[in-house]
C-alpha cells in the first residue's frame, strides 16, 4: 500500500484541479457559472483530506504549527503544479494574450486620458509581460488560497479536539 503523504495528496489535488480547469475551459462553461468554483472546492478538499488524515495519524500533535506544516506540504505542491500548468497553457494559447491586449487597449481608449501612440506602447509592453504577470498572479492566488484553507482547517481541527 502506498503511503499518502501530504506531497502525494498535493500532487493528486493539483492534477484534479488541472483536469477540472481544462474540463471547464473545453466545455465552454461561462465565467459566471457556479461551476467555476469547482477548482477551489477541489483545492479546499485536498487540503482538508491532508489535515484530517494527519489528525487521525499516530504522529498527530495538536498544535497549529504542526497542522499548518502538513497543509503547507500539500498546498506548495498544488501551487507548483498550477503554475506549471498555467505557464504551459498560456504558451500553447497565445490568443489569450492577444485578447487581453485588445481589451486593455479598448479600455485605455475608453478612458480617454492618453494619446494613441502612448496607448500602443503601453499595450505592447503589457502584452510582452502577459505570461509573467499571469504566472505571478497564479503563484500569489494559489499560495494565498492554500494558506487560507490551511489556517481555517487547522483552527477547526484544534477547536474540535478541545
Amino acid at each position: 500500500m502506498i503511503k499518502t503523504t501530504p506531497l502525494i495528496k498535493g500532487a493528486i489535488t493539483g492534477l484534479l484541479m488541472v483536469a477540472a480547469s481544462l474540463m471547464l475551459i473545453y466545455a465552454t462553461i461561462s465565467a459566471k457559472s457556479p461551476l467555476q468554483y469547482l477548482v477551489f472546492a477541489l483545492y479546499a478538499a485536498g487540503i482538508a483530506w491532508t489535515l484530517i488524515a494527519y489528525s487521525r495519524s499516530e504522529n498527530y500533535t495538536p498544535t497549529f504549527k504542526t497542522i499548518f506544516g502538513q497543509g503547507f506540504r500539500c498546498f506548495i505542491i498544488v501551487a507548483l503544479i498550477m503554475v506549471v500548468y498555467r505557464g504551459i497553457y498560456i504558451n500553447l494559447h497565445p490568443e489569450i494574450a492577444e485578447e487581453g491586449a485588445r481589451l486593455y487597449k479598448e479600455d485605455l481608449i475608453r478612458q480617454g486620458n492618453k494619446q494613441l501612440p502612448e496607448i500602443e506602447t503601453i499595450v505592447a509592453s503589457a502584452k510582452k509581460q502577459f505570461t509573467a504577470a499571469e504566472i505571478s498572479l497564479t503563484i500569489f492566488g494559489t499560495l494565498l488560497s492554500g494558506v487560507a484553507f490551511t489556517v481555517v482547517g487547522a483552527f477547526l481541527l484544534l477547536m474540535r479536539k478541545k
